[in-house]
């Protein structure tokens, strides 16, 4: 089998994706490590920052767009939340059917209790680099996100103007 011809940057970008993979999967492993004493996964954790990190109370369908992450999963997870009175539903004057998520006053001690596991672990996690080369890597994250995100705006738009037209 031949291997598709790229570009240095689409094999550098390659590779770097590939390693991305892999760090997501020991970031959330090591994740659900540090907050299980508490009660939580990476999953419940990332919804419940979600909350925090929202200026304003947020309906499900929001809160999986921040996270880039499906609906569906997200409105799993925070019904688990629910159940276990982390989080709790509020009236949206904006849609009757789209409701608010808030945390409850234990869903707030409990991320705060998962953030005071993920400071001394962030800490030991930047050893040995700069915070300037962390930055920089922050910066090419961002930058692939947003190239992402216009290549699929642009392709939703194709496809759109391609519905139209054989209507």
């Amino acid at each position: 089998m031949t291997r598709p011809k790229r570009t240095p940057g689409g094999d550098a970008v390659t590779n770097l994706v590939l390693d991305l993979f892999r760090l997501n999967n020991q970031l959330l492993a090591e994740g659900d490590r540090l907050v299980a004493p508490i009660g939580l996964t990476s999953a419940r954790w990332q919804i419940l920052g979600a909350i925090v990190a929202a200026a304003y109370p947020q309906p499900v369908a929001r809160l999986a767009r921040n996270l880039g992450a499906h609906r569906q999963n997200v409105q799993r997870i925070i019904n688990d939340l629910s159940k276990e009175g982390l989080v709790a539903f509020e009236t949206n004057p904006h849609h009757r059917r789209a409701q608010l998520v808030v945390l409850t006053k234990r869903g707030r001690q409990t991320f705060d209790a998962a953030m005071r596991l993920q400071a001394p672990w962030s800490d030991s996690l930047s050893e040995g680099l700069s915070v300037k080369d962390i930055e920089a890597a922050h910066r090419v994250m961002l930058t692939l996100r947003h190239n992402l995100s216009t290549k699929d705006e642009a392709e939703t738009a194709h496809d759109e103007d391609d519905g139209a037209t054989e209507k």
